[in-house]
């Protein structure tokens, strides 16, 4: 898959920049307000019984601040937190070590926790449940289990799947939270803290012009953010408005519903080649030259946020809303 600007999964240079955005506390954190008021509660309790925080599974689409949420967690408990993701868990023992290193209280976030192997879950229930690591000393019939305990800790969990996290699993989560594409208030209001931050200054216009076209996505409309700035800077004044948003993001083909080339190719070609469907993915996939996964998991999920998109029984199908965007005629049924 070529490297997007509309990509929702961080890219490499995006890092080190989201790191310096993220806000620390949840009267900072934009949007989320549901999540937000549950966990403030959660929060306050437990601080007030001094007691961990129960643990957390926090799930939905990348790019909307998961990570983020798993670091205020640890803020406002006042502990440290602990990263790590589930794939760079390879084996038992790597996961004692970063357990039995631990410090009461802490947070440790584990992201894409859907891809812990099963053997690294199994260690990781009684963990979980009764703050005791079960560990298998030597090999055949000389081997022997050691229980170790382990402080108190909470595990903050991230997925963009939440159906792939295994029941058992699942059911150790006291608090489960699920994080919804944000409104264009809310990523304006974001765009703005992040110009603040970057000392750039925007309008109000300029700001809406970036958040309307940012796919419900903090992560995109930074980078965005980020772009546009660059064509401010040479080709203008410095100062972000809604006409040179609009001048710069036509130029990283980028329309007004935050639709790519990609997206573009991927509509019109269900249109031109199979009259807008029910189409299966792979045929999809064949056509467009992408993998059925990506387009599954990447290109989809705002296509049908926005409608433009219906799954059925028999494939993938156009709405008469692309026919209406793309000025086409919505051919007889």
């Amino acid at each position: 898959m070529e490297e997007r600007v509309l990509s929702s999964e961080a890219i490499v240079n995006d890092l080190s920049f989201e790191q310096s955005l993220r806000p620390q506390t949840l009267s900072q954190y934009i949007g989320q307000d549901e999540v937000k008021k549950n966990l403030a509660v959660f929060i306050e309790a437990a601080k007030l019984r001094k007691e961990t925080l129960d643990h957390v599974l926090l799930y939905g689409p990348p790019g909307l601040g998961k990570t983020t949420l798993a670091v205020v967690i640890a803020n406002e408990m006042g502990v440290n937190v602990r990263t790590t993701s589930g794939p760079a868990i390879e084996r038992p023992g790597d996961l004692a070590a970063i357990l039995t290193s631990l410090e009461p209280g802490e947070v440790l976030f584990i992201d894409e926790i859907h891809r812990l192997p099963r053997a690294i879950e199994e260690v990781l229930y009684p963990a979980m449940e009764d703050y005791c690591l079960d560990i298998v000393i030597g090999k055949g019939p000389e081997s022997r289990s050691v229980r170790l305990d382990l402080p108190p800790f909470t595990l903050v969990g991230a997925t963009t799947r939440a159906g792939s996290v295994s029941a058992p699993l699942r059911d150790r989560f006291g608090v489960l939270s699920r994080l919804e594409y944000y409104t264009e208030d809310q990523l304006t209001n974001i765009v703005k803290r992040t110009a603040e931050i970057l000392d750039t200054e925007i309008d109000g216009q300029g700001a809406i012009e970036i958040a309307r076209r940012s796919r419900g996505t903090p992560r995109i409309a930074n980078r965005l953010l980020r772009r546009v700035r660059d064509f401010a800077q040479v080709r203008g004044d410095g100062i972000i408005t809604r006409q040179l948003a609009d001048q710069a993001l036509e130029l990283l083909q980028v329309d007004r519903l935050g639709l790519d080339n990609i997206d573009h190719k991927l509509l019109k070609g269900m249109i031109e080649k199979f009259r807008g469907g029910p189409v299966g993915l792979n045929t999809i996939a064949a056509s467009i030259g992408e993998e059925a996964m990506t387009i599954e998991d990447v290109y989809e999920p705002y296509l049908m946020q926005i409608g433009f998109l219906q799954r059925t029984p028999r494939g993938r199908m156009v709405t008469d809303l692309v026919y209406d965007y793309f000025h086409l005629e919505v051919p007889e049924k």
